[in-house]
């Protein structure tokens, strides 16, 4: 009896662990879920995401977030549980997994971002960026640094394998290629221009469909030959985790003819 009656208390502390990750976890997956479709806003719902793993407080040099105080609640009830009665609560198991899943998703996300220089806006001619007329380029675009010339500094250190790439064919065909594999990545045509050698479009990342706008310009290079330029740009965030460094390389390492 004694036993049992310790052993309710490693119970209640599983269950309180793991209602609190039930809740995160449900945040983080209906909030996500929503932002994908719209019906909230697109930071809100990462923001959900993130919520349980934002700093609380410092326990001398680590932050401390909820997801880390939820497995340390459900561990705790683990050992009171094993030492007073010998038994575990399921519940806790249940609570480490779940607090455990969103924590790692954090540490990756984190570990993706250091990876890659903390700007949005890609492209392969820094000196002369293609334009965008039909869509509008944020006016926040240069959040996260204090000046063009700096966002030129971080993209060439980060991204020096971006540049201008010369194709066979003409800018009227080259035009007509791009935007049958944009149609084919999903991404929405705003203006398509054959003549002028200009393409503008709206490209989706990532599971909530951040949306980010893309510029393709296409000029002569030589008698049959064109050169191809890209801008990549996500209209929200500060570090895109080289989405549009990435979609610029697999665009046009596609758009190159095979033959």
């Amino acid at each position: 009896m004694a036993a049992t009656t310790k052993h309710g208390w490693a119970l209640l502390l599983g269950k309180i662990a793991l209602t609190l990750a039930l809740i995160a976890a449900a945040i983080a997956v209906v909030g996500t879920t929503l932002a994908r479709y719209d019906v909230i806003d697109k930071l809100a719902g990462f923001t959900g995401f993130v919520l349980p793993l934002r700093p609380l407080f410092n326990l001398g040099e680590l932050p401390v977030n909820t997801a880390m105080l939820i497995i340390v609640l459900a561990l705790l009830a683990l050992v009171l549980g094993w030492i007073l009665a010998r038994r575990t609560s399921k519940s806790a198991l249940l609570a480490i997994v779940l607090a455990g899943a969103l924590l790692g998703t954090g540490l990756w996300l984190r570990g993706e971002a250091a990876k890659y220089p903390a700007i949005h806006d890609a492209t392969t001619d820094l000196a002369n960026p293609p334009a965008f007329t039909a869509l509008d380029i944020p006016a926040d675009n240069l959040r996260g640094v204090e000046t063009e010339a700096e966002w030129r500094k971080l993209h060439a250190e980060g991204y020096p394998d971006l540049e201008t790439v010369t194709m066979p064919g003409t800018v009227a065909e080259m035009i007509a290629r791009a935007e049958q594999l944009a149609r084919t990545k999903g991404w929405t045509i705003i203006m398509s221009d054959a003549e002028g050698g200009h393409l503008e479009a709206v490209a989706y990342a990532g599971w909530l469909r951040f949306e980010d706008i893309v510029s393709l310009r296409v000029e002569v290079a030589g008698e049959d030959s064109v050169t191809v330029d890209m801008r990549s740009i996500s209209r929200v965030g500060v570090s895109d985790l080289g989405y549009n460094a990435k979609r610029i390389r697999a665009f046009l390492g596609e758009l190159a003819p095979t033959s």
